[in-house]
Formats: C-alpha cells, structure tokens, sequence
C-alpha cells in the first residue's frame, strides 16, 4: 500500500512466507494508507528500485521468487501516458469515424503510477510507456522472474488512431465506406459481416500490437511474462498462446454441491458471476497446445467476505483449477503490513487475505504442503488430450455486444452471458461431464498443426486423434481451407460432433466422470499415465472405476502425503479399482507398466467396521483467544460455541473438546479406523491418548487412528478447534472502526459497500459433529 515499505520489513516477511510455504510473491503497488502519506515511495523511484532490489534479493536467498506488475493497480498506464497516447473510443462525426479519449485512469493506482490507462491497440503508445520500465528496471542488480498483466479491464476503449488504415490492410476494404452498416442496429444485409471484420480487427490489434509487444519487449530484457488475456475483446487462446505464463483467474465461489460446503450467502452471482472450468481451459489449453510448461491462476478473489474465508472453502476452488489444467497457484492475496500496525493490519478492499493477520495463517502451511505436492506432479507431466475443439469465435463477433464499447468482453466471470450459451460451449460441457479430455484451438493455431502417422495431430505440446468443429455458421473461408487440407493429410475432423457420434471414434472417455468426479489425465514419460481426480459433487463416495488405462495402479493421496496400491481388476486394455473417494477428497491414480508391486486383491472391497457415532457428552474448554474466555462447559449434544453465552458469539481463538469412548463390543483393537468429525468450524487438531494424530482442515474433516493407539476402552479424545476471526470482528469494528484508514476504495464489503461487520450474526463455531469412528 503506496510503497510504504522498509527492506528490515520486508525481510521480515519474506521469511514469514517462506516459512508458511510459499514458493514465491508478486508485488502489485497500489494506493496508500491515510496518514502514512510521508512514508509512500513513489514508483520506480530511486528509493523503490532500491527497495524492489532488496526484495529480489531477499527473495533468491529465501528460494522464492518475484514477479512484477508492469505498472501499478491496473490495466497498464501512468503518468508518462499523454491523452494522445490513452485509450480511445470511436464517434461518429458526419460520414467519418473519429477517436475520443476514453479518459480511463489506472485503477487502484499507487503513488507515482497514477494516470491515464494507456491505448491497448497501437505498439507506438504502449512501447512509449514501456520506455519508462527500460530506464529503471535496468538499474536493478538482480531481475524479477516475470512481468505481470492483470485482466483486461479498459473499459469502453474500441478504436485507435490507426484503426481505418489498419482495417483496410487487414480486411481489404474501407471501413468508412460501410459505415451504414457498421452503425445498424437492425442487422440489415451486410451488418453482420462488417461487425465481425470489426471485431477481428480489434482482436488483430490486441494481439499483435498490444500483447505481442509486451511479450516481446519483456523477452528481449530476460522477463518471462504472465498474461491474464480474460475480460479482453480479442481469441483468448491467440493471445494466452503469446504469453510464458498464461494466467486465468478463479473469482468467487463455484458453488460445489460438496456437503458441508459453505458459500457466502452475500455474494451476488448476478452481479459478479462464479468460476467454471471451461473459462480456465483457455489458459490451458495455449499452454498444453504450444507445450508451456506453467498455466497460472489468479486463485479466490473474492471467495467470501473479509474474515469468513475458511481453507474448507479454499481447496476445493483449487482442485477445479488443477482439473482444468492449471499447475501453478497464486493467491489471491496478501498486503504488505507494518509490524507495529494493530489487527487486522493492512488489508486490500477484495477479499481473501492470505496473510499473517488471517485467521488462516497458522495453518497456512497445511495448505501450501497440499498444493506443493499437487503441483509438483503436475508440473512434471504433460497432458494427454485426445480431443481438439475448434472455438467459432466469429460466432460472437456475429452478435451485438451488451459490453462497453459495443466490444465483446470475453470474461471469466459471466460465462453465462457469452460461453455457456454457445454451441461450442454446451458441446464442451457435454464433454466434460461425460469424461472426455479435450483441449481448445483457435484459428490462428490451426496453422500450428501438422499431422503424423495414422493421422494423428500434433503440436508442440502433444498429439490429439479427433478434430471436432462444433455448429457454426461464420467459418472464415481461410479455417474452411486449413481444415480441408488437414483432412487431405490424414487428420480425422468431424464437424457438428455430439456424445453418440464422438462414441463411435478412437478416443478415450472416463466414464466415471457422469458420477460427478472431475479430473485431468495427463502422462509421464511413454508409459506412465497419471490422473488427478477431485470428487466436487455429491453423486459419489466410493465404488468401481474404470480408466481408460492399464497398468499396476497407485494412489497417491496429496492430504496425507500416502501412497497405496488399491484394489483392482482389469481387462486386456484397461483397469478398474476400487476407488473410495467421498465429496471434498482428491487423489491421483498412477498407472505403470511395472510389476514390482501387486495391486492387492481382496474378495469384498467393501468390507470393514461399520461406523459408530460418539454420543457421551463432550467437555469444552474455552483456550486462548479474544476476547479473553475461560469458561468450561459440558454438553449433552454438539452445538456452535457461539450458544454457549453471549460473549462467546465475539470469541476468536481456540477451545478444546475432550471425550472418552469404548471401542464398540466385538472390535478389537489392532486395526486403524477413521475419525470422522462430521462439521468443524474451522480447524480441528486432534490427539488421541496423548498422541497428535493430525489436523483437519478440509472437507470431509477425516484423520485416521491410528491402531497402535487405540485402546478397547477409554479412549480419550481431544480436538482443539480454532475458528473464524469473523466473529471477534464483529466486536472489534464496533469498538475501533477507525482501522479503516485506507485510501481509494478503502475497505468494501463482498456486495461493494462501505464494510461494516457490525450488522454480522454470529457465525458457528466450534466442533458441530457427529463425530463418528469407523472403517466405512
């Protein structure tokens, strides 16, 4: 917040990080705090370049790495931007178009990066803004890994100074000779196609005199880039294929029928729309198209309100992002905060917070080791995809655009306005639910294709069988042409595909995926295929799984960090195993060719201890938190804290719950079971005799006792729960709202407005149950 910043501090906190897990930062200037005016750094100053150094530097030591935004707050712009280089908008003036500025400011701007938002369609203005990067960044004794543009978001700006001549090399012809039609609002004869060359030239532009500037200019100074394309009116794929490091973003909650699953009741899916894996495979499939080794997301803007986040909520949004191809996580966020600022320290106004503040930090870790492992398997796998689907983005480009600017913004957020109601895009959905693996391509990496032996389609990244061309009417004669010589060389393309055609075709399909499993299947090396799988519904639990694969099958689970080798049969060219895998659980299945280890094969895979639930009565013990609690209670039943006295519907800290349980006649103990705890509100750490045996920190909240320390009777059980800080909120922003001391937009709550926790209920705390012990 305005650069504010001191390198013992940042220091400091970069340890903190590296000690939670954290592999990496991204810094973002952005606006100040009120009354710290004087301690603001003004960017790319001497002072901040010496600051920035020392992070960079910091950083390498910690083994972390650093990325930059080219700018501050965003889109791109500052004060070197002149009003004839900002972003325009065209105005009809009689028989011509002419271009107005569009006076857009740098959002959250920090001091020193204030100004106009630069024109995203003409190089000479974009590379003028760049030259103010090229003098200072040079000065830095280390450099940044990568350089950063956040989505798209200049709003209304539809034309350059260049756009008449530019149309005409492109097109053909002149615009302002179809003006009439390129003005119709009826959708006369000839509108249509002159507001599709419209759109294609406004998407030329981006890409090549916008984007690929960028990435070149970046390149040629030893950045990598992260592009985030999304919210643009130019091909997603085109301009995500440009960057090292596509980047998508997951913006609120998916609203996973999970059981147990909370989402903030106050978030408007309305105003603000929620994730859907079809808007992240644009990033990924670039990146496995062109064999990018990296696709990024922007993870859990916004999730909840400020105070409410829970890692429950976190990890299933970022089980989707991996299913869709995503391998490497940012989070959404954290601000820099002095140590002597009082709690909750410095906060960005979009929630989530990652930061020592949350109340999440102290289990952060747990976390940061759950993505660590994902993503290092990820990461050292490429995808396995057998199905290409052509995106018909002139099918978009055919329709008038409600967005600003009368542009088609292809945004993450509200894929129900432009995705989901396409043809391709219910195709596309049809395929993932019923277990197809499928990669996106535009028509400019058509031309990226070439086809090899038995008419396979390869890429720099992989090969595909299948081609498919979903219900289009605008296919540019140029596609229909590259499409006709692909099919000449041997490629399969099947045009206006569905379920029961594509059955008929040599491609894999996971049939599991209609029980409402999501996954991604990738390989490594020639014989090894690795699937992630994450349960995000409520259809399965467990059961029979056919893979499309074959081979000596093992499970790894990333919660516990456990490899198994499950039960399995299996057939000349495939395997089944016998998958247990309740809601909110993820594993990957690894096939191999080995046989150094058996699969173990039992005659009933179901069998085990039925469950049993603990119903004696549970001693609570307020522990250390605020404000100060020291009661103790003893309850009949499981309930929320919160009921426990008024004072405890404020409380943020931790209470313990201890019972003693008798294992039930006829068990014997010698064999592990598993602890289920039912619903926690929103970590439990758990002991039994004595011993830690865990932390549960996600859904299903499920841990293992383990069989050398269970008893045949008395048991005792201890479960520490720590809970939201939103509560203590509640208190706290009645008593000292004046925490709230940020400039620009300050701090909002999830709907915008001016926060204020102090109208909040109480939230439900504690351990809420049933708890239950068993093998199934």
């Amino acid at each position: 917040m305005g650069s504010a910043v001191t390198e013992l501090d940042i220091t400091r906190q970069l340890e903190q990080m590296a000690k939670a897990g954290l592999g990496g930062v991204h810094v973002i200037p952005i606006y100040g705090v009120k009354g710290a005016e004087k301690q603001a750094i003004p960017f790319l100053s001497a002072r901040w370049l010496a600051v920035f150094a020392h992070t960079i530097r910091e950083a390498n030591r910690l083994g972390m790495g650093v990325d930059l935004s080219t700018g501050t707050g965003w889109p791109f712009g500052g004060p070197n931007v002149t009003p004839e280089m900002g972003a325009q908008q065209w105005k009809q003036e009689g028989s011509t178009l002419v271009g107005v500025p569009t006076r857009q400011r740098v959002k959250r701007a920090a001091p020193g990066g204030e100004g106009l938002v630069v024109d995203p369609f003409d190089r000479q203005p974009l590379l003028r803004y760049l030259a103010r990067f090229d003098s200072a960044l040079a000065r830095l004794p280390q450099r940044p890994r990568a350089l950063y543009n956040d989505s798209y978001e200049v709003y209304g700006a539809n034309w350059t100074a260049r756009f008449p001549e530019q149309f005409r090399q492109r097109r053909g012809y002149d615009l302002l000779t179809r003006l009439r039609d390129f003005t119709d609002t009826t959708n006369v004869p000839g509108a249509t196609a002159v507001r599709r060359d419209y759109h294609e030239t406004v998407a030329d532009l981006l890409r090549d005199e916008f984007t690929a500037v960028w990435t070149d200019w970046a390149r040629q100074r030893g950045y990598q880039t992260r592009n985030q394309a999304h919210g643009s009116p130019g091909n997603l794929l085109d301009l995500y294929a440009l960057a090292d490091i596509p980047e998508t973003e997951s913006f609120g909650s998916s609203r996973f029928p999970i059981p147990g699953l909370r989402v903030d009741e106050n978030y408007e899916v309305d105003r603000f729309g929620t994730p859907h894996p079809l808007a992240m495979k644009f990033a990924s499939s670039a990146a496995h198209l062109l064999g990018k080794p990296l696709v990024s997301s922007e993870t859990t803007t916004w999730l909840a309100d400020h105070f409410k986040v829970s890692l429950s909520q976190i990890k299933p949004q970022i089980d989707e992002l991996f299913t869709a191809g995503i391998n490497h996580i940012f989070y959404h966020g954290t601000t820099y905060s002095p140590p002597g600022h009082d709690w909750p320290g410095q906060l960005f106004y979009a929630s989530t917070n990652y930061g020592p503040s949350s109340h999440n930090w102290p289990f952060l870790p747990l976390l940061n080791q759950y993505v660590t492992r994902c993503q290092t398997r990820l990461q050292g796998s490429r995808p396995d995809n057998d199905l290409l689907v052509y995106f018909p983005i002139h099918e978009l480009w055919a329709r008038r655009s409600p967005s600003a600017g009368g542009v088609h913004l292809l945004e993450v957020h509200h894929v129900d306005r432009w995705l989901l109601p396409m043809p391709f895009g219910k195709f596309c959905d049809s395929l993932r639910v019923a277990g197809y693996s499928f990669d996106y391509v535009s028509d400019a990496l058509l031309d990226s294709l070439t086809v090899g032996p038995g008419g396979l389609l390869k890429m720099p990244g992989g090969t595909y069988k299948v081609l498919t061309v979903p219900p289009a009417n605008f296919l540019p004669e140029r596609t229909r042409q590259r499409l006709a010589q692909l099919a000449a060389q041997g490629a399969q393309i099947v045009y206006n595909a569905n379920l029961t055609t594509l059955g008929t075709l040599p491609i894999r399909r996971e049939g599991w995926a209609a029980q409402g499993l999501s996954f991604i299947r990738k390989r490594v090396g020639a014989a090894t295929t690795r699937y992630f799988v994450a349960n995000l519904g409520n259809q399965f639990r467990e059961g029979w799984v056919r893979l499309s694969a074959n081979g000596q099958v093992m499970r790894y689970d990333p919660l516990t960090d456990q490899t198994t080798y499950p039960v399995r049969q299996s057939t000349a060219s495939t395997a089944a195993v016998w998958l247990r895998l309740p809601p909110g659980q993820s594993c990957f299945l690894t096939l191999t060719a080995t046989t150094t280890v058996g699969n173990k094969v039992v005659a009933n895979p179901q069998a085990g201890t039925a469950a049993f639930t603990l119903s004696q009565p549970w001693r609570v013990q307020f522990g250390h938190g605020v404000p100060a609690l020291r009661s103790t209670h003893t309850l009949p039943n499981l309930v929320s804290w919160t009921n426990l006295a008024d004072s405890a519907g404020y409380f943020w800290g931790q209470v313990r719950y201890s019972a003693t349980f008798d294992l039930p006649q006829g068990w014997q103990p010698g064999q592990a079971q598993r602890l289920n705890l039912g619903d926690v509100r929103e970590v439990a750490e758990v002991r039994l005799n004595g011993r830690p045996i865990g932390t549960a920190w996600c859904l299903p909240y499920e841990l293992t006792l383990p069989a050398e320390l269970l008893k045949a009777k008395g048991n005792q059980l201890e479960i520490d729960v720590t809970n939201l800080s939103a509560n203590y909120m509640r208190l706290r922003d009645g008593q000292k709202p004046d925490w709230k001391i940020f400039q620009d937009i300050n701090i909002v709550d999830i709907r915008y407005r001016p926060f204020d926790a102090t109208r909040w209920q109480p939230v439900p705390s504690g351990l809420l149950g049933p708890v239950t012990v068993g093998t199934r």
